[in-house]
């Protein structure tokens, strides 16, 4: 059984607004039926493949099993980071857990917020990879290059690339020379002239055994920090929390950087499909399907006389029009709009990092913020009040609290709702509301078989999410966790 292991953090701010810090891109349905993650999770399942390994953060704790869970994928162990450190701790922590039951097992380290909707094609380098490191080889996947890329890091070759046009298997294993780091326009232009060069996926497999091994022998300082992490972490709720002190201490870098380039033997094996990290706009432009004026629309959006562009809106009340543009992406979502020239597109980190700046919520947080019982938007806020939609699925309950600064007034819309002020416990049925007093301790409960929803307004002189006391919670958050 090959053993996947999900890499599901990040923050995905080249996809902004869409994809934010507190609801990053792979949690996102973006150009097929699925999210990215599940995308993901189903093309490492089923025949051959155990329970991924999930690496993510403890905000998205609830998110990914959810996600899975709704495409009939059990996960496997949820590894959570305390912050991130970037790929090789997050790789060396999910190696040094297998290696307790299996340090043999061969590990399928991949991204989960990636294109490739060639599973076929993606089975077969799968297998030729995992018979490399059952040998004891370090193995990456590469890409054919289709067209001079400068957001992609490349996989040089030790020799010529072999292929069907040759008689040879098109995915057999070759020897990497090394690395190359994302190049600039006219650096990408030779490579892809002169051959010999394959994007980088950034996904591996080896044996938990051997990149431990790896480690011992290129990062020893990680290795034993990572250890102490796995060592000194809890169990919580069926996730495993690393140890925040000793994930400190570690350093922040990438698997390539930390060991990759410095094996002196590795091998690579060409991905003989379609394949994008969906790494900014322009990406999801390419991957969409489009009219035959290079146009794509999706949600309320409408196009008249456009070229080569993207208009996307995810409100169904807002409508996006455009009219005359070319080379031009324009997102729109409830609290935030995006417009960029195409060939601009990896420069919309640079409007996230402003809006940083200018204290903008939109720069990190979503719109619409997910909770283990449902989620939450806000409707409307002013001075000393905010309306919100709040939607609980069924059987799910929100912790009993309390608030020091804020009263609610809650109108069920949909369902039912029970809710418990003080010791009074009541029902409270579509079109019925019921008022929560400042200080006073309640919980809100969905008891029906579909999602309930309500309208919330909050006056007070402090409004914000920290403004929580719990005292009872299923899912054992503290006061200031989501």
């Amino acid at each position: 059984m090959i053993v996947p292991v999900l890499l599901c953090g990040g923050s995905g701010t080249r996809l902004w607004p869409l994809s934010r810090k507190s609801y990053p891109k792979q949690f996102a349905q973006l150009t097929r039926d699925h999210t990215l993650l599940q995308a993901a999770a189903d093309r490492v399942s089923g025949a051959g493949f155990a329970p991924p390994i999930i690496l993510t953060q403890s905000d998205f704790r609830f998110i990914v099993p959810e996600q899975l869970t709704g495409i009939g994928i059990e996960p496997g162990p949820v590894l959570l980071e305390p912050e991130g450190r970037n790929t090789a701790p997050a790789i060396l922590a999910s190696a040094l857990w297998q290696a307790r039951s299996d340090p043999e097992a061969v590990m399928l380290v991949t991204p989960s917020d990636h294109v490739i909707p060639d599973r076929a094609g993606f089975d077969a380098a799968v297998s030729a990879a995992a018979a490399a490191a059952r040998d004891g080889q370090v193995v990456t996947l590469g890409i054919e290059p289709t067209r001079p890329e400068t957001g992609y890091g490349y996989l040089e070759l030790a020799q010529r690339e072999t292929g069907p046009e040759d008689g040879t298997d098109a995915s057999e294993p070759l020897p990497l020379k090394g690395f190359v780091e994302k190049p600039d326009a006219d650096r990408a232009a030779a490579m892809l002239a002169t051959g010999g060069f394959l994007w980088n996926a950034g996904i591996f497999v080896f044996t938990a055994k051997t990149i431990i091994e790896a480690f011992r022998h290129h990062a020893p300082a990680m290795l034993d920090q990572v250890g102490r992490a796995i060592d000194q972490g809890r169990t919580d709720l069926g996730f495993f929390r690393l140890d925040p002190g000793a994930w400190a201490q570690i350093e922040n870098i990438s698997i390539d950087y930390a060991v990759m380039e410095k094996l002196g033997t590795m091998s690579v094996v060409r991905l003989d499909s379609h394949w994008s990290d969906l790494g900014g706009w322009d990406a999801v432009w390419r991957d969409s399907r489009q009219d035959e004026a290079g146009v794509r629309t999706s949600g309320t959006a409408t196009a008249i006389d456009c070229q080569d562009t993207l208009l996307r809106s995810e409100t169904a009340s807002l409508e996006l029009v455009g009219i005359g543009l070319e080379n031009i992406i324009a997102v729109a979502m409830p609290d935030a709009v995006l417009v960029a020239d195409a060939s601009r597109a990896q420069d919309v980190k640079l409007a996230v990092a402003a809006l940083k700046e200018k204290g903008a919520p939109q720069a990190d947080s979503f719109p619409r913020d997910y909770r283990p019982w449902g989620w939450f938007e806000s409707l409307g806020a002013g001075a000393r009040f905010q309306v919100k939609r709040i939607v609980v699925k069924p059987g799910a309950a929100l912790s009993l609290q309390s608030h020091h600064h804020r009263a609610e007034h809650w109108i069920v819309v949909e369902g039912t709702a029970r809710v418990t002020i003080g010791e009074v416990t009541s029902l409270v049925s579509e079109n019925q509301s019921i008022y929560i007093p400042l200080g006073e301790k309640h919980r809100l409960e969905n008891p029906g078989k579909l999602p309930m929803v309500l309208i919330e307004v909050q006056t007070g002189a402090y409004l914000g999410e920290d403004d929580i006391v719990r005292y009872e919670d299923l899912y054992a958050r503290n006061s200031g966790e989501k």
